[in-house]
């Protein structure tokens, strides 16, 4: 996506470990006040080891092992589909607040979502590719993106992961308080297209339906994951073209999960509010931006004598 597919050579960390005569971790926890700029605080020469840690961690995040990141995102996903699921399926509650979101959408002027599904759907072939669209990409561009982080934005990725955890956390606040009946189930003309066209992949319609709970529609995490996946991209690929798309994926999706019937405009803005969450929650706990971190870890740029990074590509230089 714009950077190369690699940031740390082979063999870096230990050319560092011989000029240096220590570990790279332990000459990034020296160096972490200098490049903060926080001269010298008694606070983190004063703690202990694991509070000096944890701080520095905080204050210039590493990339955390492959072995740990691939168990804590598979753990996390196990933990979120579980509670998703466990969620009471309760039909009349969410057909009541089925009601009071179209009436209200009426009621704003924006409830436009019954005729976009109906035209959609009377072109097979674009109808058919967005119920898989809803089905697959939700994942696939996520972890493209998680993966692209981990490889190329080192410094980065800590940050920028813990805003998706937090995103996913409290949707599933929402899930449980709001169960929301998805216009496909609420009546009112809509069209289930995964069903009338037969497509797979969905557990939103057909057999997957009885394995997932069909009221956990508001928030949209569609909305939440494209979105972050959008921002990601923008702030941080190099190229024009691919930071354009980055913009562009999370508008298909919006008009993806309105076409096949899954959402409604107000679960797309759930899905932002739980979004901004999750930004703004990783700004109390990192004091910083996501995206404002260093493209390589302060601990590398120490130890191996690396030059700084350019916060984001906003504004940079880029190869077009």
């Amino acid at each position: 996506m714009g950077e190369p597919t690699e940031i740390q050579t082979p063999g870096r960390d230990d050319a560092a470990r011989a000029r240096t005569g220590g570990s790279v971790q332990d000459q990034g926890l020296s160096s972490t006040r200098a490049v903060d700029g926080t001269g010298g605080s008694t606070a983190l020469t004063g703690a202990g080891p694991l509070r000096r840690r944890i701080t520095a961690q905080r204050l210039r995040p590493a990339r955390p092992r492959l072995w740990f990141e691939l168990a804590l995102i598979g753990v996390s996903y196990w933990l979120y589909s579980l509670v998703r699921n466990a969620v009471p399926e309760q039909a009349v509650i969410a057909q009541h607040h089925a009601n009071w979101v179209w009436h209200l959408e009426q009621h704003l002027g924006i409830a436009v979502e019954r005729s976009i599904n109906q035209g959609v759907n009377s072109v097979t072939w674009l109808i058919v590719g967005m119920n898989y669209y809803y089905a697959t990409l939700h994942f696939i561009i996520t972890i493209a993106v998680l993966v692209w982080l981990y490889r190329s934005h080192p410094g980065r990725y800590a940050a920028s992961r813990t805003v998706l955890f937090i995103t996913t956390g409290f949707a599933l606040v929402g899930f449980y308080f709001f169960p929301l009946a998805p216009p496909r189930l609420a009546g009112y003309g809509f069209v289930d297209t995964v069903l009338v066209h037969h497509t797979w992949g969905s557990l939103a319609s057909g057999a997957g339906a009885s394995v997932s709970n069909q009221f956990a529609a508001m928030p949209s995490m569609h909305i939440g994951w494209s979105t972050w996946c959008g921002l990601t991209v923008f702030f941080l690929a190099e190229r024009t073209w691919v930071r354009a798309l980055g913009l562009l994926y999370p508008a298909a999706t919006l008009m993806v999960i309105v076409s096949t019937a899954n959402h409604y405009w107000m679960d797309a803005v759930g899905g932002l509010v739980c979004l901004g969450v999750g930004f703004l929650a990783t700004r109390l706990v990192y004091h910083r931006w996501a995206y404002q971190f260093p493209q390589i870890p302060a601990a590398w740029q120490a130890a191996a004598q690396l030059p700084e990074q350019r916060l984001t590509a906003v504004g940079a230089t880029r190869r077009d």
